[in-house]
């Protein structure tokens, strides 16, 4: 049964290659989605997939990549979106 979750990522999660590298993990997991740049800092991630395939986004989403100093990542259920792949925007 796939699920959908909206996460909101605060910290230093822009210009750190966070939703190319968010991209790369979620294509491994084989979630679905995108990772696009908010205009007030954050990432909004929107993924769907597996509960464990999710899980483990989540769980990444916490760290990033490596220059990303992540504060905080609140995730919500959304209604089943359909997306082919998973993109940046």
């Amino acid at each position: 049964m796939n699920l959908c979750w909206r996460c909101l990522v605060s910290g230093r999660v822009q210009g750190v290659f966070f939703r190319a590298s968010a991209r790369d993990r979620a294509l491994q997991l084989g979630v679905t989605g995108y990772a696009r740049n908010l205009r007030d800092g954050r990432v909004e991630v929107v993924a769907c997939g597996e509960r464990s395939a999710l899980d483990a986004l989540r769980e990444w989403l916490w760290q990033g990549p490596p220059a990303a100093q992540v504060q905080q990542v609140d995730c919500e259920p959304i209604d089943d979106a359909h997306w082919e792949g998973f993109v940046t925007r």
